[in-house]
């Protein structure tokens, strides 16, 4: 799975809020049911977010969905985003790992993992949420 967007979503308090949607391929001739999600999303090296869904699906044979799960990003893990930028170095790019699972099918789920970068071109200063 790649991480296809990241929308905002309404915060509480110190902590951010980020709707993440992956573009999940199916490579096999069996469909992959799921009953829920959990992912993790590293940004940098360093862990960022979190977040689960119980939302219910199917990712066809040989085809693609693309999931939307809600995850939570800590003052703490922007401040040490933040941190990592505080130098004053342009920021033009910044790499992103994701793993998870969806939970359910006859085998208890599937793992999911990919990684990518994300172009900021003329981002000065701190990686920009």
């Amino acid at each position: 799975m790649n991480v296809a967007g990241i929308e905002p979503l309404e915060g509480q308090g110190l902590e951010m809020r980020f709707a993440v949607k992956l573009r999940g391929q199916n490579p096999n001739d069996a469909p992959i049911d799921y009953r829920g999600v959990a992912l993790d999303l590293d940004v940098n090296g360093r862990a960022f977010a979190s977040g689960v869904s119980d939302q219910t699906g199917t990712v066809p044979r040989f085809g693609e969905r693309v999931i939307t799960v809600p995850v939570t990003v800590s003052a703490l893990s922007v401040a040490r985003q933040a941190l990592g930028y505080a130098n004053g170095d342009t920021v033009s790019k910044v790499s992103y790992a994701v793993r998870g699972r969806l939970v359910g099918g006859p085998f208890g789920g599937a793992r999911f993992s990919g990684q990518g970068v994300i172009d900021f071109p003329g981002v000065n200063g701190a990686f920009a949420y």
